[in-house]
């Protein structure tokens, strides 16, 4: 069933001509019309020429203009490290203590970090941590000796780029309060890591085909990719 207010928002969106970013941010605000302050999410897919099973994108970016959204950063770290995490802005941190919480079931956080050391301990709990994509990757960062700028990178506005079994690319870029030079700036940075991640992979032409952007509880709209991806 279908509220009240989602029926008094645009119809077949999706179908429209795919217009630039600037101009479809302003519709998609005005469709934020819920009490609370929506994501801006973006939803892309893979090139039908890819074959998707080739495809394994898997990447951190960083959004200049922050999330928008409160992340509670664990750490699993040596004893005597502990306290560094927890002054760097941990709001977790332990060792071999910590590691027998996460082993009962105890996931109170969004994002884990891990220095290489401890890692080989942290990789047996792989059953519990990788199903909730917790698991810390030293390709994403989170495996690391310099835990402060992880905690800072974490804390201050990160996403993963992540493709799905059927090519699809979700993420949010920021919220309805952000102004919109701040909402460019982190579709940008998205776009940006794409390109990177082109060139890293073996791509025969584009590698995303669509990109639709919605509010959480809004409809989507086509975008006019501004450069090959």
């Amino acid at each position: 069933m279908r509220s009240k207010r989602f029926k008094k928002l645009p119809t077949n969106t999706s179908k429209l001509k795919a217009n630039d970013f600037e101009n479809v941010l302003k519709e998609i605000k005005k469709n934020c019309t819920t009490k609370f302050d929506e994501s801006i999410d973006l939803n892309m897919q893979i090139n039908h020429k890819q074959k998707k099973s080739e495809i394994n994108l898997r990447t951190i970016v960083n959004l200049p203009s922050g999330s928008g959204k409160k992340i509670k950063v664990a750490v699993v770290c040596e004893d005597g490290k502990v306290q560094e995490a927890k002054n760097a802005g941990a709001d977790i941190a332990g060792g071999d203590d910590f590691i027998d919480k996460i082993k009962n079931g105890e996931l109170s956080f969004d994002k884990l970090l891990c220095t290489p050391s401890m890692m080989i301990k942290l990789s047996k709990l792989g059953k519990i941590l990788g199903p909730k994509g917790l698991m810390p990757n030293p390709k994403l960062g989170s495996v690391t000796e310099n835990i402060k700028k992880a905690i800072q990178d974490a804390k201050s506005g990160q996403a993963e780029l992540k493709n799905d079994k059927d090519g699809n690319i979700g993420l949010s870029i920021g919220k309805k309060s952000f102004a919109d030079d701040k909402l460019l700036k982190n579709y940008n940075a998205v776009l940006d890591t794409l390109e990177k991640e082109k060139s890293n992979n073996t791509v025969k032409g584009d590698l995303i085909k669509n990109i639709f952007i919605t509010s959480s509880m809004g409809v989507s709209y086509k975008l006019k990719l501004p450069k090959s991806i």
